[in-house]
């Protein structure tokens, strides 16, 4: 009995999900999608959306990787707060996440970086900021939790046989952990790709300029183009689920993914 409730459960997931990708496909028509597809705005924000995804997934998995090693190895003061604070994108919503970037470029500090630095504010470089924040905390855990897999024992024996602490990682730890690195980078550029509260805050809905994917759906059920908002919700999925299909298949069973 308990065998069958489970199995039934798994298929509510799956009819909840699915009762909502097959609502939207109810309202997707062949004329809308072609002229979706042709339309150049539509291909600016897909490249926008996968170039600031990459950027950011790239950079997040890059300082996820020093961190998680420390947060899996080391006993460090304050290792109990970096730990908890990865909840943070989790606790707040995108939407307060990208409110909090925009009052941090609105005080001194933010205003110098704005002014001297780099410029974020409705911005491209906006976009990518805010998609990195939003997935930096997701990298962290997931790379911790591959590098949580790999036997310590292995690194002892490699440092008593007179291996560095650098080489320990790039020889021992790193290749040993690289299927969930790859997982934890492919999750994160998911991530990113669909983000949208954060962005809209930081980047604003500027067409041409910073209007990605998940704007641009936003935009055009906001005009109450139902059809239109449908084509791309359609081609964002796409898009993501392919992505996750094909790591799934590189990194085959025994991915963390």
């Amino acid at each position: 009995m308990r065998f069958r409730a489970s199995i039934l459960a798994a298929y509510a997931v799956l009819g909840v999900y699915g009762g909502l990708i097959l609502a939207t496909l109810w309202f997707l028509d062949p004329g809308a999608l072609t002229s979706v597809l042709r339309s150049e705005r539509t291909w600016f924000s897909v490249r926008l959306s996968l170039g600031a995804a990459t950027v950011a997934a790239s950079l997040a998995v890059l300082c996820a990787l020093p961190a998680a090693y420390a947060l899996s190895r080391h006993r460090f003061a304050g290792r109990a707060w970096v730990d908890a604070i990865l909840e943070l994108p989790m606790i707040v919503s995108p939407a307060a996440l990208g409110a909090m970037l925009l009052m941090f470029f609105s005080q001194p500090l933010g205003q110098w970086i704005q002014t001297h630095l780099m410029s974020f504010v409705f911005t491209v470089a906006g976009v990518m900021l805010a998609q990195f924040v939003t997935v930096l905390g997701v990298a962290v855990r997931l790379v911790k939790t591959a590098f949580d897999e790999v036997p310590m024992e292995l690194e002892t024996v490699a440092r008593t046989l007179g291996a560095g602490p650098q080489r320990v990682f790039w020889t021992i730890t790193f290749p040993l952990a690289r299927r969930g690195v790859l997982a934890a980078f492919v999750l994160a550029w998911a991530k990113a790709l669909g983000e949208f509260g954060a962005t809209i805050m930081l980047a604003g809905t500027m067409a041409m300029r910073t209007e990605t994917l998940p704007i641009a759906i936003y935009l055009r059920l906001s005009a109450a183009d139902l059809a239109g908002t449908a084509a791309l919700i359609v081609f964002l999925l796409v898009l993501g689920i392919s992505a996750l299909a094909l790591t799934r298949r590189l990194l085959g069973r025994g991915a963390h993914a």
